[in-house]
């Protein structure tokens, strides 16, 4: 499919830009996790305050109904306190069209309170490379349960285990 609306969550990268408007696709860039945290510092724990909250959905999600066909959000949601990515992923269903797709990745480790950040670079049609980026605190635990919930109000999430020992999750709207 040629020409669709792509978010990609983790800032501007070169390559990712150029893959995917190679193929046609308009692709709009935001910077979750910096914006994380510049709207709540390095803990999970701050994320609880509303006007904070709306204040980091408005920065990173003020597009319309239904303009996106596809969202790549990586790893950003594991960071995330509940309040927070409750919030976050309403928003992202507000801005996705009907029958678009979201792909995230979340350690399998359900047992840490401290993650690896990875950066992302799409390759091909079947490749994407993963870097470590450090260590960062996760805002809360997922196991595939917690990730069927948050996803609740989408129409199918299917997940995947990777050799980086990631839950990829790709999940249709």
């Amino acid at each position: 499919m040629v020409g669709l609306s792509i978010l990609d969550m983790a800032g501007a990268n070169q390559e990712n830009i150029t893959y995917l408007t190679s193929l046609g696709h308009k692709v709009y860039s935001e910077d979750l996790l910096r914006s994380l945290e510049d709207a709540f510092g390095s803990e999970p724990s701050e994320q609880t305050n509303a006007s904070r909250i709306d204040y980091f959905l408005r920065s990173n999600f003020e597009y319309p109904a239904d303009t996106f066909d596809g969202v790549l959000l990586w790893d950003a949601l594991q960071f995330m306190g509940p309040a927070l990515v409750s919030a976050t992923v309403d928003r992202l269903y507000e801005v996705m069209r009907p029958n678009s797709y979201l792909l995230a990745y979340f350690t399998a480790n359900d047992r840490v309170l401290e993650v690896p950040s990875h950066s992302f670079r799409l390759v091909d049609n079947k490749t994407v490379l993963i870097a470590d980026r450090g260590i960062r605190s996760s805002g809360q635990v997922y196991n595939n349960r917690n990730l069927e919930k948050l996803f609740g109000k989408f129409e199918s999430v299917k997940f995947f285990l990777t050799k980086e020992n990631l839950r990829e999750v790709i999940v249709k709207r």
